[in-house]
């Protein structure tokens, strides 16, 4: 993908899906997240294994992406550039379109997560110590996640012809 984008990775490959207007995307990527005191356990140590080790794996990466685009609505390149500070394995076309394909500006669905899921596939690691546990912002079915997160698609205006008589 790299050879055939060249430098276009850097930008968003299609319109994203979410509904939201992407100006209204934040350009900076919270200092909250940056330095791992966001309050939730499991993207505070998210953060600290990237940080720290320079490794995360693909679970943790896309959980951890789905958090910054649609939870705290940072654009995809504030994340992406912010990965590639830290990853050991950071090759810039695989992280920058993975984000986007996270942001659904290279997918046709935004991706996202909730509790369950998270739960399941990190053997329930971080929720029993979680300090915001009982206010979860990813417990929910993906349904009410999906109404929670992403804007409602604008309507339609149905375009009639005329007939000539």
């Amino acid at each position: 993908m790299w050879q055939a984008l060249g430098d276009r990775i850097h930008d968003s490959q299609e319109e994203i899906k979410t509904g939201h207007d992407p100006a209204s995307y934040r350009e900076e990527l919270p200092e909250d997240i940056r330095d791992g005191r966001t309050g939730l356990a499991c993207i505070d140590a998210f953060q600290a294994e990237l940080v720290n080790s320079g490794w995360l794996h693909n679970h943790t990466r896309m959980w951890l992406a789905a958090y910054v685009v649609h939870w705290r609505r940072v654009h995809w390149k504030a994340g992406a550039d912010w990965f590639l500070e830290h990853l050991l394995d950071g090759d810039p076309a695989s992280n920058h379109l993975s984000w986007q394909w996270v942001a659904s500006s290279f997918s046709h669905k935004p991706y996202f997560f909730n509790r369950d899921n998270l739960e399941r596939y990190s053997n329930a690691r971080f929720c029993p110590d979680c300090a915001r546990a009982a206010q979860c912002p990813f417990d929910g079915s993906y349904e009410q996640l999906e109404q929670q997160l992403f804007a409602a698609p604008k309507p339609v205006r149905a375009v009639t012809a005329r007939r000539r008589r």
